[in-house]
């Protein structure tokens, strides 16, 4: 700050530069003017240390303003226009007008932007609820109709679109997720086993088996929100797994005490270029437009909404040996220091 000060003030500094060349040189040639050398350069020196201790001076009252501005602008919350520096000059009292004005029409903005999110997020849950009645309907004439032998292929489309419904009843619920977060203690078993019956029909139609192993434990998180996470990932290794392949689901104790949910699948794996990426909204990879069945927003939803409630997703994949996505819940969830 203090060399774009100065600089700024390079036209004062060369004036007075000038200046005391200009008189030293007049008293120094004319012979009118009697000055001895060494007075002429204790004038300089009293003159130059004046001229300094003036700069100082200044410098601590004109950017005053800037530096109070520039701590504000480090620790600013949603009310720092009640915040700003007071001001010392009119220069500063415009500073202080422009942002006034701007952080008003900003907050406008916000707020119209806002508005319409409500509107659209509205209705979509409309829409979401309006479509989930004819499709428990067709529900029910499949569960009426089993005998007949399209009925499998049937349901496993109906189970497409149902997920889909879904997914996106979740995603106009994701802006207000925070108001809609309850921590609970919840038992791994209670949170996997509704989701593979929810996905059954579109195993049987791959021949998939689905085999599950220490799944008694319990977790505190948020149960609804790590279902649409686990859901994410299953609804992933069920559409990559090959027909008659396994998927296993596991749980285990790290000693730092974190839980671990590993969803494994026996698919085509994931190329290591694209691991790095496979969280990116709209990112299919390689395997995705090989099925043409991606649509890059499973497990970009998951990991939004892990990294809210606490929860930590890492893959793991040899490319034609599988993949295990695992889901780590901590003992002390990042919410309840909040809660406490």
């Amino acid at each position: 700050m203090i060399i774009g000060f100065l600089r700024d003030r390079l036209s004062w500094i060369l004036f007075v530069l000038l200046f005391l060349a200009g008189m030293n040189g007049l008293l120094w040639l004319d012979p009118g003017i009697g000055v001895e050398l060494f007075s002429l350069l204790y004038i300089n020196a009293l003159l130059f240390i004046s001229f300094s201790l003036f700069l100082i001076w200044r410098y601590n009252k004109e950017t005053a303003y800037i530096r109070e501005l520039a701590k504000l602008a480090e620790s600013a919350g949603t009310d720092w226009i009640e915040a700003l520096p007071e001001t010392r000059f009119k220069q500063d009292e415009t500073v202080n007008e422009l942002l006034t004005e701007v952080a008003s029409a900003y907050s406008q903005q916000l707020h119209t932007i806002r508005q319409s999110s409500i509107v659209q997020g509205d209705y979509t849950a409309a829409w979401v609820h309006e479509a989930k009645a004819p499709l428990t309907a067709m529900k029910l004439v499949i569960d009426s109709n089993r005998d007949h032998p399209a009925m499998r292929k049937v349901e496993a489309e109906w189970l497409r679109v149902h997920l889909l419904i879904d997914q996106q009843l979740y995603i106009s619920r994701l802006p207000t997720l925070e108001q809609d977060y309850a921590l609970e203690e919840a038992e791994l078993k209670e949170m996997v086993m509704p989701e593979v019956r929810e996905l059954m029909s579109w195993c049987l139609e791959k021949n998939l088996a689905v085999e599950t192993d220490e799944l008694d434990k319990a977790v505190i998180t948020d149960k609804k929100w790590s279902r649409f996470i686990f859901r994410q990932i299953l609804s992933n290794a069920v559409k990559y797994s090959p027909e008659g392949g396994t998927i296993t689901i596991a749980a285990r104790r790290e000693p730092e005490g974190h839980l671990i949910l590993s969803i494994k699948d026996e698919g085509p794996g994931i190329a290591p270029h694209d691991l790095p990426r496979i969280f990116d909204k709209g990112f299919t990879g390689s395997t995705g437009r090989i099925h043409n069945a991606a649509t890059g927003l499973g497990l970009y939803l998951a990991k939004m909404v892990a990294d809210r409630i606490g929860v930590t997703l890492h893959v793991s994949s040899v490319p034609g040996a599988g993949t295990t996505l695992e889901m780590a819940f901590s003992l002390e969830n990042e919410f309840d220091h909040i809660r406490k």
